[in-house]
C-alpha cells in the first residue's frame, strides 16, 4: 500500500514538474517558434507542424506533433529507401544524408529543434519531458515481448539513449537502455538525463 501509494505520489510530482516547465519553455520560445515557423513556410510547400500517430503508454495511440523538416511527399518515397535502411535491427528506420529532408529541416533535425512542438504533447498529457521515445505503430508491430516493456510508462521528449548517442545507438541498444531508465527512473534520474540533453543538443551528435 505505501509503496503504491508512494508511485501515484511520484507520478504527480512528475506530471506537476512537465506542465509547469513545458508552459514556461512555450512562452518563453514563442518568438523562437514564430520564426520556425517563417523560415519552414517559405523555404518549401506545405504545412509547418507534421503530425503523425504514435504509441504512447500501454499502447494508447496519441497525435504527434514536430516542425516539419521533410518535403510533403517524403512519406510516400519511403518505400523506395527502405534498402538503405542503416538501422541494424531492421526495426527503426533511420539513414544518413536522407534525400527527403530540406535544407532547413536538416538544420532542425541536428539540434533536436524539430521537436519543441512536442511540447504541446507534454502539456496534453501524451507525452513527458523525459521517458522512452514514442514508436510508431508500424515499429510496434515488430516488437518482440521485451521491447514492449518501454511501452510501460509515458512516452518522453528526451530519454537516456538520446543523450548517449541518438540514431548511432541501434535498437536493440536503446530497448535496453530505456528498460534501464523504466527500473531507476525517479526524480534525480529525470533531472540528469535534462541536464545531459543540453549539451547533446548543442554537439548535434547522432542526428539523422
Amino acid at each position: 500500500m505505501v509503496w503504491r501509494y508512494t508511485v501515484l505520489l511520484s507520478y504527480q510530482l512528475k506530471r506537476l514538474i512537465d506542465i509547469a516547465i513545458s508552459a514556461s519553455l512555450l512562452i518563453a520560445l514563442f518568438p523562437l517558434l514564430t520564426l520556425i515557423s517563417l523560415l519552414i513556410k517559405l523555404t518549401s510547400p506545405g504545412p509547418i507542424i507534421f503530425t503523425q500517430i504514435r504509441v504512447g503508454r500501454y499502447g494508447r495511440h496519441f497525435r504527434f506533433y514536430k516542425f516539419r523538416s521533410m518535403y510533403i511527399d517524403a512519406e510516400a518515397r519511403k518505400n523506395s529507401l527502405m534498402e538503405q535502411n542503416e538501422s541494424k535491427d531492421g526495426v527503426i528506420f533511420k539513414i544518413k544524408d536522407d534525400p527527403r529532408i530540406t535544407p532547413v529541416g536538416r538544420f532542425l533535425r541536428k539540434y533536436s529543434i524539430d521537436e519543441l512542438p512536442q511540447l504541446i504533447n507534454v502539456l496534453l498529457g501524451d507525452m513527458s519531458l523525459i521517458g522512452p521515445r514514442p514508436p510508431l505503430p508500424q515499429e510496434v508491430s515488430q516488437y518482440t515481448l521485451e521491447d514492449r516493456k518501454r511501452l510501460n510508462v509515458i512516452p518522453g521528449i528526451t530519454c537516456i539513449w538520446q543523450v548517449s548517442g541518438r540514431s548511432d545507438i541501434p535498437f536493440a541498444q536503446q530497448v535496453q537502455m530505456d528498460k534501464k531508465y523504466i527500473a531507476s527512473r525517479g526524480f534525480w534520474t529525470d533531472t540528469l538525463i535534462l541536464l545531459k540533453t543540453i549539451p547533446a543538443i548543442f554537439t548535434g551528435k547522432g542526428a539523422y
